[in-house]
């Protein structure tokens, strides 16, 4: 009996030191997993807010080279503007010096013989101011010419430098852009080495907690052989009770028909700005502010843009007129009747059929995209 205690106890001492390494094996373990799962949680939470900035930074970047192709669009419309304004200079002025020539080699006798031919005081002071309304009018017209070439090239010099300070906020997003990609792909790679952490440690854990559940078994074994053995009587030990644990791990023509879009009720001041940007971009023709009107309540009729007129003509980077100041001029001096009517017929349902499926336009001198070219806008339906 006292052999049989002995067994007894080392069984008992052995079942207990397995529990002993069962239970001292989980909480280092579960403080390290829980760490892992910490960090691991953090890293992802530290590359979502990186992708979305990734998008935010991506939609600036969208825009800013809009603005960049909008305002050489302009760029180049001014370009063209100037150069008209230019041969217009020259030919009154080589129309000036033409009439003063010939002034010069008849002669003032001429100018005399004009004067003097006159039949009355009247008809003396009409030829008077004939010849001096001539002077006059040369004059001033190349003064006003001179004024409009100098009002388009200081155009041209602001557009210029609003190109110039887009594309530097377009090469600095681009810079940011990369630079969260940089972050995004480090932050990844620590993601990665502590979820090859996480899982290698989770597959120690099962595999120590698996051999802890073999020993639990095998000297819960030994004790049932041993209480076996002291209540048999035969003396025979033969128990063969054997047991095993496991683990688990676990461009040309165009159709110029006007259509009907729907009418719209639109405030006083919708009107005026409806006007007023299709001044500023359209050649003042019907059909070609008619194209840009139709862009402009197609726009308005989309989910994707604000739902009014004054909206989206003010959305940003949209419009150049917006932001170069040229609409808010004309809203100063307001728009011309023209400009009213086409504004007026648009509200009411009018459309160009050529573009009723477009809202987008460029200046067709600074672009080769596919499209529909009218009053040398280039019309196409998405950017």
């Amino acid at each position: 009996m006292k052999l049989r205690s002995k067994r007894g106890g080392r069984a008992i001492l052995a079942f207990v030191c397995s529990l002993v390494l069962v239970l001292s094996v989980f909480p280092v373990y579960a403080e390290d997993q829980e760490s892992l799962k910490s960090k691991t949680s953090d890293l992802q939470d530290q590359l979502s807010g990186i992708n979305k900035d990734l998008l935010a930074i991506s939609d600036e970047i969208s825009t800013a080279e809009m603005q960049v192709e909008i305002t050489n669009g302009e760029i180049l419309r001014t370009k063209d503007s100037l150069d008209e304004a230019k041969a217009n200079e020259a030919k009154q002025y080589d129309d000036m010096k033409t009439r003063i020539k010939y002034m010069y080699e008849t002669g003032n006798a001429t100018l005399l013989e004009m004067l003097f031919s006159a039949e009355s005081m009247t008809d003396f002071l009409n030829k008077a101011d004939f010849i001096q309304n001539i002077s006059d009018y040369d004059r001033d017209m190349l003064t006003e010419l001179q004024k409009t070439r100098q009002e388009i090239a200081d155009k041209k010099e602001t557009l210029e430098a609003q190109q110039t300070s887009l594309v530097a906020i377009q090469k600095d997003l681009e810079k940011q852009e990369e630079q969260l990609k940089q972050k995004a792909k480090e932050t990844s790679t620590d993601l990665e080495t502590y979820k090859a952490q996480l899982e290698k440690l989770k597959a120690e854990e099962a595999a120590k907690a698996a051999a802890a559940a073999e020993a639990a078994a095998k000297a819960k074994a030994a004790e049932e052989a041993n209480a076996k053995a002291n209540a048999s009587t035969s003396g025979n030990n033969n128990s063969d009770n054997g047991s095993s644990g496991g683990g688990n791990s676990g461009g040309g023509g165009y159709d110029d028909s006007v259509v009907n879009g729907g009418s719209t009720n639109v405030g006083g001041s919708d009107l005026d700005v409806f006007a007023a940007i299709l001044d500023c971009e359209a050649m003042h023709d019907y059909n070609s502010m008619l194209a840009v009107a139709t862009v402009i309540m197609n726009r308005v009729y989309s989910p994707i843009f604000p739902n009014s007129i004054t909206d989206v003509v003010y959305a940003s980077g949209q419009f150049e007129p917006v932001w170069s100041g040229r609409l808010d001029a004309v809203l100063s001096s307001g728009a011309s009747d023209l400009a009213y009517t086409v504004a007026q017929d648009a509200i009411n349902g009018a459309r160009l059929a050529a573009v009723q499926d477009c809202y987008y336009f460029l200046y067709a001198g600074a672009t080769d995209r596919p499209g529909v070219n009218i009053g040398n806008n280039l019309f196409f339906q998405g950017w």
